[in-house]
């Protein structure tokens, strides 16, 4: 039996998290401090490729940074709809404001074909050249001027020195008729890198993979109409860091001037930051290191729970007491590795020598201090204690980052990674899943003394509503497909612990409640201006612009191609119908310890019903939902062999 103090403290422990997340206001969440903007018209875009914060110092490219020194910097994804993002890709996306090249892209990328050249909708005239000294005249003229500027090659071309040096000269040649780069009424330019690379033949690098543009950095953008700013926008909502669709709408917006359709990005705004370059830099390097030190800075730590699992789920060694108490202890702390990576970047470790002996130490630092929380506790005495705090901390970290604007996940292991462009804040599907799974594992944790009805419905009812808010809110989680899963999954296990008898009619409407949720969120966040608009208000213009047939086959298109284009999730998507079948049926399969616990707790059958209904629902409104189930699974396949019963009790 559970000591006393179990229910009483992991109550206390769930009970602060909902409160600090409800207590976060909503102005903490705003991603970008007072942005500003200005009403400048640009006169001047210099296209290059290949340009990363690393190249540009006063000696080597010194009109480089004197333009530096006068804009608002920013790190820009320039991520394509292949593998590696080439400048003809990049020049495209200049021009269509969407990721080229158009007509190549599959037809999952909701990118319009044949392309539409939006800068026709410029009250100016367009001189694009590659020859410097046109530049002051074509703006004499009143012409809005593309400069095509030389590339950069690879880091490691012995060539690419050279062409930092021939780089910087082109530059200064189309500013010197204008008076220099430190002109006082030097016209408002915009210098962007497009791609990461330029190569001779693009054709054979521009191919569709795994995940698009991973193995490139992000680039320079500059904009001297943001002097001395880090840039954002409403895109990313992330200081310093843009997207290269975003210089369209820059451009446009500079000139009053609307483009045809629904174009993604948003113009580039300023935020205040005490060294943008520095900050520019930061995130370059970070995103540029952090796949590479995921692994064996999580790795590492969760190389415990392999263990801990090894030790409970074997019958020989989970029958020594001393033995599975060990084990147990470490399958309760190896999800830690989860939460502290996502927030990893709370120490700058790419700046370390050892980048990822600095991140191993961070996580391995984090773990260590929400550990001695996990096992140090008077819960520790309880089988479920350790493993209910454990996935209480999961959840409420994830969400508690999430709510105060999603400040501390860009480029950190698990986190937003602004290489790969898919999303810059708020919840993706993979922090979705672990939210949802870790959840309902400290619930089915709670319930085991907890036994009333009524508490447990309140409990439930509370934890749904905290997470569906944070999941869905604009300035918080902004993810539509979380709240279409979370009102189901909550509101099912709310009728399961509830005892009323359940029915069709329950099911129908709790769907239909977490579509109308969500629907009247997205409206809401759709009456904002469209620069501060999330995904939610973007999904409200898809639908006023007819587009929401494609939208949804788009999605599901996506869905179905993850799951059948990349064997290992489909092998976690067999592996999850299986895991599913068995904790459903575990007396049908002879998983015996598993339904020892549900004789012992019927209530943690409830609760799994309520897990795979999430998992799956999540699955199909999600276009990611194969990594969705992936982290659900991950955090269940952890937590639970920590609660079952000894294999002597069977």
């Amino acid at each position: 039996m559970p000591a006393r103090p179990f229910p009483h403290v992991l109550r206390a422990v769930l009970l602060a998290l909902l409160g600090a997340l409800l207590l976060v206001p909503s102005s903490a969440a705003a991603r970008a401090d007072a942005p500003e903007t200005t009403d400048a018209p640009v006169r001047l875009v210099i296209a290059t490729a290949g340009l990363t914060w690393e190249d540009i110092d006063a000696e080597r490219t010194p009109t480089l940074q004197c333009l530096a020194d006068r804009a608002g910097v920013g790190a820009m994804n320039t991520t394509s709809t292949t593998v590696v993002s080439t400048k003809r890709q990049g020049l495209e996306t200049l021009r269509t404001g969407y990721r080229g090249l158009a007509e190549e892209a599959p037809r999952t990328s909701g990118i319009p074909t044949p392309p539409t050249d939006q800068w026709q909708q410029l009250p100016v005239d367009v001189t694009s050249t590659d020859d410097p000294a046109a530049v002051a005249g074509a703006l004499a003229d009143g012409d809005l001027v593309e400069l095509l500027a030389p590339s950069i090659p690879d880091h490691d071309d012995p060539a690419r020195a050279e062409a930092l040096t021939a780089l910087d000269g082109t530059v200064a040649a189309a500013l010197e008729d204008l008076g220099g780069c430190a002109a006082a009424d030097l016209p408002r330019t915009l210098l962007v890198s497009v791609a990461a690379t330029d190569p001779a033949h693009p054709e054979e690098v521009e191919r569709t993979g795994a995940v698009a543009s991973r193995t490139v950095g992000l680039q320079v953008a500059m904009d001297t109409g943001l002097t001395g700013q880090a840039l954002t926008s409403g895109a990313t909502k992330q200081t310093g860091v843009v997207v290269l669709t975003d210089v369209l709408a820059t451009i446009l917006d500079s000139h009053g001037a609307s483009p045809e359709g629904l174009i993604p990005g948003q113009p580039f705004r300023g935020a205040d930051h005490a060294d943008p370059q520095q900050l520019a830099w930061d995130r370059s390097e970070a995103g540029r290191l952090v796949d590479a030190a995921t692994l064996p800075a999580l790795g590492s730590w969760l190389a415990l729970g392999v263990v801990g699992l090894v030790i409970v789920l074997v019958p020989a060694l989970a029958r020594r007491p001393r033995l599975a108490a060990a084990g147990r202890a470490l399958a309760a702390i190896a999800p830690l590795a989860l939460p502290v990576g996502l927030c990893a970047s709370l120490v700058p470790w790419w700046r370390a020598e050892h980048p990822t002996l600095a991140l191993a130490g961070v996580v391995w630092g984090g773990c260590a201090l929400l550990s001695v929380l996990v096992l140090g506790g008077p819960w520790r005495r309880s089988r479920f204690g350790p493993a209910g705090v454990s996935a209480a901390l999961i959840a409420g970290i994830v969400l508690l980052e999430s709510a105060t604007g999603s400040r501390l996940q860009l480029s950190s292991p698990l986190g937003a990674q602004p290489i790969s462009g898919g999303r810059f804040y708020g919840l993706s599907n993979h922090l979705f899943g672990l939210v949802l799974a870790a959840a309902l594992m400290a619930l089915l944790c709670l319930f085991t003394v907890v036994r009333s009805p009524r508490a447990r419905v309140l409990w439930t009812v509370g934890v749904g509503l905290v997470t569906a808010a944070v999941c869905v809110a604009p300035s918080m989680g902004a993810d539509f497909g979380s709240g279409l899963a979370t009102i189901p999954a909550f509101g099912l296990l709310a009728l399961l612990v509830s005892g009323i008898r359940l029915r069709v009619w329950h099911v129908l409407a709790l769907g239909a409640g977490g579509a109308a949720a969500v629907l009247s969120v997205s409206f809401l966040d759709w009456l904002r201006p469209p620069e501060d608009r999330t995904h939610l208000g973007r999904f409200i213009d898809e639908l006023l612009s007819g587009e929401l047939v494609s939208v949804v086959v788009r999605k599901l298109a996506q869905n179905v191609a993850m799951a059948t284009g990349y064997w290992a999730l489909a092998v976690v998507l067999v592996l999850a119908v299986l895991a599913s079948v068995a904790i459903l049926l575990p007396g049908r399969i002879r998983w015996r310890r598993l339904a020892a616990l549900d004789a012992a707790h019927p209530v943690a059958h409830r609760v799994r019903i309520a897990l795979v209904v999430g998992a799956w629902v999540g699955y199909a409104v999600n276009d990611t939902g194969p990594v969705l189930v992936a982290a659900m699974l991950g955090v269940w396949l952890v937590l639970l062999p920590a609660v079952l019963p000894d294999p002597e009790r069977v």
